[in-house]
């Protein structure tokens, strides 16, 4: 797991003190940042992994609380003077770890906050291997179009391939720029040709190596 990033948001000094310091006894140390209630807007919990809000006014405390709801990807943690508090927050906000500022209230801040940090990224590995089985779906989409399309794709290269060979037979019934674009047009065919042919080679071995690898599945379930 990478460092993770933590914003504590607190107008009180001594208790953003206290949660940053409380961490640096931990085996893994997160950066964490700063900042007071006057300084938050909508968009300030973008980009971290963890926001802890301090006990702030029940209105300033509210609204920003409100503003983390729409992130599976931040997770919250919210202490309140009371338990009062803590209940009314986590009412009023599903997604909010609250627990209240009593005794012992930093080492339960830290455990909540390693187990949603825990959470956190296993969101993101989720997220992050959907993407890649989507990107792997595309790949493998534009893989069989290109197998689809590999038969008229050689007919093409052929015709343009023997053309061109039968132009440059005949040098004299066309000018020396001409036969010289003739000739690029023959190369650029030939190395398209070559990439096909390679493909082709690529997709054969893939097909071979999954009838090796379907063959010993069946060994192995047969014995």
């Amino acid at each position: 797991m990478s460092q993770p990033s933590v914003l504590i948001v607190s107008n009180d000094t001594e208790f953003a003190r206290a949660a940053a310091a409380r961490w640096q006894a931990e085996r893994h140390i997160p950066e964490v940042t700063l900042v007071t209630s006057d300084l938050w807007h909508s968009s300030s919990g973008a980009g971290y992994d963890l926001v802890i809000v301090g006990p702030l006014n029940s209105e300033k405390s509210d609204s920003i609380l409100s503003s983390l709801g729409g992130n599976p990807g931040t997770a919250v943690v919210a202490v309140t003077e009371g338990e009062k508090q803590a209940a009314t927050a986590r009412a009023r906000h599903p997604h909010v770890l609250a627990i209240s500022r009593r005794d012992g209230w930093s080492d339960l801040l830290i455990l909540l906050s390693t187990e949603a940090l825990r959470r956190v990224e296993a969101i993101n590995r989720a997220q992050r291997a959907e993407k890649a089985a989507i990107e792997s779906l595309r790949q493998a989409a534009l893989g069989r179009y290109m197998l689809e399309m590999r038969p008229g794709v050689n007919n093409a290269l052929t015709s343009i391939i023997g053309n061109a060979d039968l132009l440059l037979l005949e040098p004299d019934t066309i000018s020396p720029q001409s036969r010289e674009q003739i000739r690029t047009i023959h190369a650029m065919a030939l190395r398209l040709n070559e990439v096909i042919q390679r493909f082709s080679s690529l997709a054969a071995e893939m097909r071979a190596g999954e009838k090796e690898s379907q063959a010993e599945t069946n060994l192995v379930l047969h014995r």
